[in-house]
């Protein structure tokens, strides 16, 4: 007798729940491109499945809903960056600024990050759910560390002072490629931004 029963949304047979150990990955990659491509509003769990060559089923069954897929698609690539912001607050309080500067370019320079930046930046413009995870990455990984690094009593105010104009010049150059910014050498565009970033985290 076949067992017609059916399954519960977001829990896959049990052929698809054993379909590889490269599964996950293959769903984040494909939940990546979707992401950064159409954007949160427009990309869906089911896109994304296919994509991946799975069923929608299983994207739920590894991920629950299309914000925690979106999420865990950012964090894969995105977060590791974000962990490693010793490279902006170890050195003297003087030379913050160039650090920040360079640490953010570094991540936008770097092909691996720039598709999930581009990911949530173009979502969080229009979406509450990919604005709070841009939020939450940017706010606890590294922000609230470049504060506590600068130490004044609006550090800060300071440090998404000096963020806001790192992001805006990333904005310019990465999503909305305004020439000649866009294709300018980025050492030139940090000896010119570092100024401004060092002003907002240090200045009076």
């Amino acid at each position: 007798m076949t067992d017609t029963a059916p399954r519960r949304r977001g829990r896959p047979s049990r052929a698809q729940a054993t379909e590889g150990p490269d599964t996950r990955e293959r769903i984040l990659r494909a939940a990546r491109e979707e992401f950064s491509e159409r954007g949160y509003e427009k990309a869906s769990v089911r896109g994304i499945a296919k994509a991946a060559g799975v069923d929608s089923a299983l994207v739920h069954h590894y991920f629950g809903t299309k914000e925690q897929v979106f999420e865990a698609a950012v964090e894969v690539v995105f977060a590791p960056a974000l962990k490693a912001p010793e490279t902006i607050t170890e050195g003297p309080l003087d030379g913050v600024g160039e650090r920040f500067a360079r640490f953010l370019f570094g991540v936008w320079e770097n092909p691996a990050t720039r598709t999930p930046l581009l990911a949530v930046v173009r979502s969080a413009v229009n979406n509450e759910a990919a604005a709070a995870v841009f939020r939450r990455l940017v706010s606890t990984q590294l922000l609230r560390r470049v504060a506590g690094h600068v130490g004044a009593p609006d550090a800060e105010l300071r440090a998404e002072l000096a963020a806001a104009q790192l992001v805006g010049v990333a904005m310019m150059r990465y999503v909305i490629k305004l020439e000649p910014l866009a294709s300018a050498d980025v050492e030139q565009i940090i000896a010119r931004v570092a100024p401004v970033v060092q002003w907002h985290l240090t200045g009076p």
